[in-house]
């Protein structure tokens, strides 16, 4: 028998009445009122080693990573919040273990402080006692082959759609989470997936036919931002 897909709320459950902003503690707080599987954040870090919550590369005219913490702290989510630090997120986190916490590491401009990075996240996920609520994505192939170094036992998927399942197979990552259209494109790859013990997931996926499509190919999770829609298909 077929296991079902299972959601993952992407940035939070944000798009909610009235909205609230992508990556806030809120839209962690809304996630976990819903019965689904996950929520996905993106982990930057600042000039001065500081791991925060936020998504884009820049903030207006601020590049994140060159731009020290206590800049950061005085800057504000649309919604109000100032934006979260990965340790606000995962004392909110630990608050509700049920609601997996998949931790999306964003690249750096260099190897260096990509694995700076790493070990930072790795550590605090650790200090928190959090190993077995966190699982963590990246589309830098560094990123993810240091997550692995650092900790073996953690999940680690990469996002960026161009190895087959082979190849992520050979380079011991658990699985991959692709955009949709990958999928399209390579019709093959979830069953292929599958037959190497991989997990299988597709981002964005906000609307109900294409979430259809993929359950028939028996995808093992979708990141959305409608996950109050899709738990209901």
């Amino acid at each position: 028998m077929q296991t079902p897909t299972q959601i993952i709320a992407h940035r939070g459950y944000w798009q909610t009445e009235p909205p609230t902003s992508e990556n806030s503690l809120q839209s962690l707080e809304n996630a976990q009122g819903l019965n689904i599987y996950g929520t996905e954040f993106d982990v930057r870090m600042s000039k001065d080693g500081v791991l925060i919550i936020y998504h884009d590369e820049h903030y207006d005219a601020l590049e994140i990573s060159e731009t020290r913490f206590a800049d950061l702290a005085k800057l504000k989510l649309k919604n109000g919040e100032n934006i979260p630090t990965l340790k606000d997120f995962l004392e909110k986190g630990k608050k509700n273990p049920s609601l997996k916490l998949v931790i999306e590491l964003k690249p750096m401009n260099s190897k260096l402080r990509e694995n700076e990075l790493v070990q930072k996240v790795v550590q605090m996920v650790k200090t928190f006692q959090m190993e077995s609520q966190c699982e963590f994505i990246s589309f830098s192939l560094n990123i993810c082959e240091q997550l692995k170094k650092e900790e073996p036992t953690f999940k680690v998927k990469y996002l960026n759609g161009d190895l087959s399942p082979l190849e992520i197979k050979q380079r011991g990552f658990d699985g991959f989470s692709y955009h949709y259209s990958v999928f399209i494109t390579n019709p093959g790859w979830i069953s292929q997936a599958k037959m190497l013990g991989l997990i299988t997931n597709s981002w964005t996926v906000n609307d109900t036919a294409g979430f259809e499509k993929l359950k028939m190919q028996g995808i093992d999770f979708v990141t959305t931002d409608i996950p109050n829609q899709l738990i209901h298909k």
